[in-house]
């Protein structure tokens, strides 16, 4: 899943990614596991959940501009430290008996939080690593090895070390952070950007450089647009996957020993399209290649939401679910090639605040139509969804030359240097 002509770094980068996500793997089933055999209210259960979603909201913006004051290399590195830590101390404590729910839930939001600025770091780095075409390969081979990781080793794994002690799951999770630290701290040092470079008396508030990458956001059209297009799709998304469980059981008559077997279609799905994502990119360009993924994911989640065997089901999920990839690999690279070295922390994490916005709120009216109508109404409003975001992107999606490109004055200088390069 790597390749040699993205060089030496960027495979540093990927083997750090792919040992963080196989932990996260583990120690995201392990904590609910683990909350259940502490309380069996479902509200204290989602609370835990709801502790490791809260951050990226409250801190998203905050990382950025630290990634973009910090060398990012070393911030990845403290950061995955600092959670090897915070891992390891939860595996002492549940070794020995002493875990409580306020513990999960201070565990879940201080690594939500942390996770913050390490998505902002890493989504800013990975330009400084592999040329500015090779960034949609790039981007795709980090989300296909992240899903082999998560989906086909880290999950099924998660179950069977937790029966055999609770403690194990959350061990090896701190292992695969330091391990992480130091694959990360390997690679090369980065170019130091002027916003790295002005001493601290020279900084503007974190406020003003928080609003300095929002307005560089909001300027550029076709970003801008793009980030929002990503808001409307995530809507349909978290709907469908807040009800995904009943809809295979109940309408496509999933057996329910076959579940695990059926969500792995989107696994599958989203390998294939990260794989295939700098393919597509390169024959028909970043902007028109987003907006035929859109094309193809509303003809996906039409037929799914039509389906009613599992066969069918399954291969329409594995689409869409590829579609997903591709999309999330392109609006990256896009965001990666277009934005300013010392601005991409900030308006990397604006564009996942903004696109993230509407998934609770997907959620939240998926489960109130659900209970009210059922779910097929809710597959079928999330394809209708798709279907005017669809539309929408063929609108208004248009590449915008470099001239085009807002640039600030603090930031020009880095423009020209700049395409050495999150989600």
């Amino acid at each position: 899943m790597t390749s040699s002509a993205l060089g030496r770094d960027f495979r540093l980068l990927w083997s750090a990614t792919i040992s963080s996500r196989f932990g996260d793997a583990l120690r995201t089933p392990a904590l609910a596991l683990l909350a259940a055999t502490l309380t069996r209210d479902p509200r204290v259960i989602a609370a835990v959940t709801v502790a490791g979603q809260l951050p990226p909201l409250l801190f998203g913006l905050l990382g950025g501009v630290y990634a973009d004051r910090w060398d990012r290399r070393r911030t990845m590195a403290l950061v995955d430290g600092v959670r090897a830590a915070v891992v390891a101390a939860l595996a002492v404590t549940v070794a020995l008996d002493r875990v409580s729910v306020p513990v999960l839930l201070v565990v879940a939001f201080l690594l939500a939080t942390l996770g913050t600025l390490f998505d902002s770091a890493s989504f800013a780095v990975l330009p400084t690593l592999v040329p500015p075409d090779a960034l949609p390969r790039a981007n795709g081979r980090l989300q296909a090895g992240s899903a082999v990781a998560g989906g086909f080793l880290g999950a099924p794994a998660a179950g069977v070390l937790f029966a055999v002690a609770p403690a194990l799951p959350f061990a090896l999770d701190a292992v695969t952070f330091a391990a992480a630290a130091l694959l990360v701290l390997a690679l090369a040092p980065a170019p130091v950007t002027s916003v790295q470079a002005r001493p601290g008396a020279g900084r503007g508030s974190v406020w003003g450089e928080i609003v300095e990458g929002l307005r560089w956001l909001r300027a550029h059209r076709t970003l801008w647009r793009v980030t929002l297009l990503t808001a409307a799709s995530n809507l349909a998304i978290s709907g469908i996957m807040a009800v995904l469980v009943l809809y295979a059981l109940d309408v496509l008559r999933v057996p329910p020993a076959g579940y695990g077997l059926f969500a792995a279609a989107a696994v599958v799905g989203g390998v294939a399209g990260a794989l295939g994502a700098g393919r597509l990119a390169a024959r028909l360009g970043t902007v028109p290649a987003l907006c035929a993924v859109l094309a193809a994911q509303t003809v996906a989640l039409t037929g799914f939401a039509l389906a009613r065997h599992p066969v069918p089901g399954g291969f329409a999920l594995a689409v869409f679910a590829a579609g997903t990839v591709v999309w999330n690999s392109l609006w990256a690279s896009y965001g990666q090639r277009q934005v300013p070295a010392g601005l991409l922390g900030r308006v990397g994490a604006a564009q996942r605040m903004v696109g993230l916005l509407t998934a609770p709120i997907g959620a939240a009216l998926a489960g109130l139509a659900a209970a009210a109508y059922g779910t097929v109404p809710v597959a079928g409003a999330a394809a209708g969804t798709f279907a005017l975001v669809t539309v929408a992107a063929w609108r208004i999606l248009r590449p915008v030359p470099p001239a085009d490109t807002p640039i600030s004055g603090q930031t020009a200088a880095h423009s020209a240097r700049h395409r050495s390069r999150q989600t």
